[in-house]
Order: structure tokens, then sequence, then C-alpha cells
């Protein structure tokens, strides 16, 4: 009996699922970035000069995408802790939630210097402070000091950002 080649299809040795929610995130985030920037060079394609636009705000993007990386693994190593019964880092966990989608909406208001990107950097402050708090009670864990320190490193470029 012979396969067909839709039989086949997804085997391959060099097909490599999503196996973790980290990679699954991180692979959306940056989708989610791609997709209007792609936008954004595509409608300049047509122009008939060709401008060379550097990123809008690339320090405070990295900055915001490297809270969002950081963040997840911050996330995952909190659910693993909860998973054997420590609930030490269950407020951890919360503040980390809570900045993830702020941050990873900050990046992309960063890329494209969107108009309100003044006002979100403002609650940005907040939501990173919350975070960094909780993640600095926990300094013998390496994601979540990583994790806060990423948050200081974002919040120092959002206050530079409303200053200017």
């Amino acid at each position: 009996m012979t396969q067909s080649p839709s039989s086949t299809i997804g085997t391959k040795s060099t097909d490599k699922p999503v196996t973790n929610r980290r990679d699954l995130l991180a692979g959306v985030a940056l989708a989610g970035l791609a997709i209007p920037l792609a936008g954004n060079a595509a409608a300049e394609t047509g122009h008939e000069h060709h401008h060379h636009h550097a990123a809008h705000h690339p320090e405070l993007t990295k900055l915001a995408l490297d809270c969002v990386g950081l963040g997840e693994a911050c996330v995952a190593h909190c659910i693993k802790l909860l998973g054997t019964g420590d609930t030490s880092l269950a407020d951890c966990l919360t503040a980390v939630n809570a900045m993830l989608p702020m941050c990873g909406t900050l990046a992309r208001y960063a890329a494209a210097d969107a108009k309100r990107l003044k006002d979100l950097a403002a609650v940005c402050i907040d939501v990173c402070d919350d975070c960094a708090k909780e993640c600095e009670k926990h300094p013998e864990h390496a994601e979540c000091k990583a994790c806060g320190e990423a948050c200081v490193a974002c919040i120092d470029a959002c206050k530079e950002l409303i200053a200017a």
C-alpha cells in the first residue's frame, strides 16, 4: 500500500511545531509588529521617490519588546512554580500579565510613531512600575530579576519620550 503525498505533510524532521506558550506568544507578538510595518513599507513602494526612513523610536521599540520577551520567561517560571504548589510568585505573575499587553502595544505605537504614543507611554510607566516592584521582590529568581530590570529600562525610555 502506498502513501498519498498528502498523508506525509508535516512529517519531515525539519518541521518543528510550536511546543510552548512563550515561543507561540513571541511569534505572535513579532508577527503583530511586522504586519503594520509591512503595510507601511508596501505603501511607500508606490512613491516615485524612494525615501529611506529610519524606524520611529527604535530604542523604545526594542526596550518594550525586551519587556515582552523577558516577561514571557518570567510568566513561564511563575507558572512552573505555581504548578509545584509554590504560590510565592502569584502576585508577580499577575503584574507581569498586566505588563505584557501594555508593552506589546507600546512597541507597536513606538514603531509606528502613533499619535497617542506619549499618552500610552505615561500609562505604561505605571504598569511597568507595578511589574518591576513585584519582580524586584524575587531577586533570587533570574527570570523575575531580568523582567524587573527590563521594566525599569522601559520606564526610563518612556520618561525620556514624554520629556522630549
